[in-house]
C-alpha cells in the first residue's frame, strides 16, 4: 500500500513504534506485544494493531512480536534501512543546533551539505567534511546535489523562494522549520514544523484540562 493512502498520524506513530522497538533491542528484549508498545507510548493497543495492519500481518495472536523482526520491517516501511543524505539550508542557531543533533546519524540521516547567504559563514566548516556554501550554488545549471532531503531553517519571508531553489535543484523532501507553510509541489514532499503552533496546541490542552 502506498504511503499517501495511509493517514499521516499513522505514519508518525509508526516512527514512534520504531524508536520504542530500538530501545527494546538495546535492552536485549526479544519479544513484545501491542499492549507493551501501547503502554510505552501511552496509546491504545488497538491503535497499535490498527496502524500495523495497514502494512500487512505482524506477529501472531497470543504470541506477540519478534522485536528485531518488527523493528527491521518498520525500518523498511519508513525507508530508514539505509542512510539519507541531508542538507541544512540556513545555518543560524537552529540550523547549527540541528546539524549537531546526535540522533540524526543514529537514525540514518547524514548531514552532507550546508547553505547560507551570510558572507561571514560561507566557506567555513559546519561539520567535519561539510563546508557552508552560498545558496546561489544551487542555482547552477550543472548542479548535481548529493542530498535527497533539505532541512529549511530560514526566515519566513524567504522560505518559499529558497524552497523553490531546492526543488528546482532536485531535492526530494523538505523539512520546513520556517514559520510559514511552503506551497505544495508535485516534485517534492514537504513537512512543515511550527513550534509556535505546537505550543499553542499545548496551551489549549492545558487550559481545557484545568477548566
Amino acid at each position: 500500500m502506498k504511503s499517501n493512502k495511509i493517514p499521516k498520524p499513522t505514519i508518525k506513530r509508526i516512527a514512534m513504534y520504531n524508536r520504542f522497538l530500538e530501545s527494546l533491542l538495546d535492552e536485549g528484549v526479544k519479544k513484545t506485544s501491542s499492549k507493551e508498545i501501547a503502554e510505552g507510548l501511552n496509546i491504545k493497543a488497538s491503535q497499535v494493531r490498527k496502524d500495523l495492519s495497514y502494512f500487512g500481518e505482524f506477529g501472531k495472536r497470543g504470541v506477540g512480536y519478534d522485536v528485531e523482526q518488527l523493528f527491521f520491517r518498520i525500518q523498511r516501511i519508513l525507508g530508514t534501512e539505509r542512510f539519507w543524505n541531508v542538507a541544512i539550508v540556513g545555518v543560524g542557531n537552529l540550523g547549527t543546533a540541528i546539524s549537531h543533533y546526535p540522533e540524526l546519524e543514529k537514525n540514518k540521516f547524514r548531514i552532507v551539505a550546508a547553505y547560507d547567504i551570510d558572507k561571514r559563514k560561507i566557506n567555513s566548516s559546519l561539520l567535519p567534511g561539510v563546508t557552508i556554501k552560498h545558496i546561489r550554488e544551487l542555482k547552477r545549471k550543472d548542479i548535481d546535489i548529493n542530498f535527497e532531503i533539505a532541512i529549511l531553517t530560514v526566515p519566513s519571508n524567504v522560505a518559499q523562494e529558497v524552497a523553490k531553489i531546492l526543488i528546482d535543484a532536485g531535492v526530494k523532501g523538505i523539512l520546513n522549520f520556517a514559520p510559514v507553510a511552503i506551497n505544495e509541489d508535485h516534485r517534492v514532499t514537504i513537512e512543515n514544523v511550527d513550534f509556535v503552533v505546537s505550543l499553542k496546541t499545548l496551551t489549549y490542552e492545558i487550559i481545557t484540562r484545568l477548566s
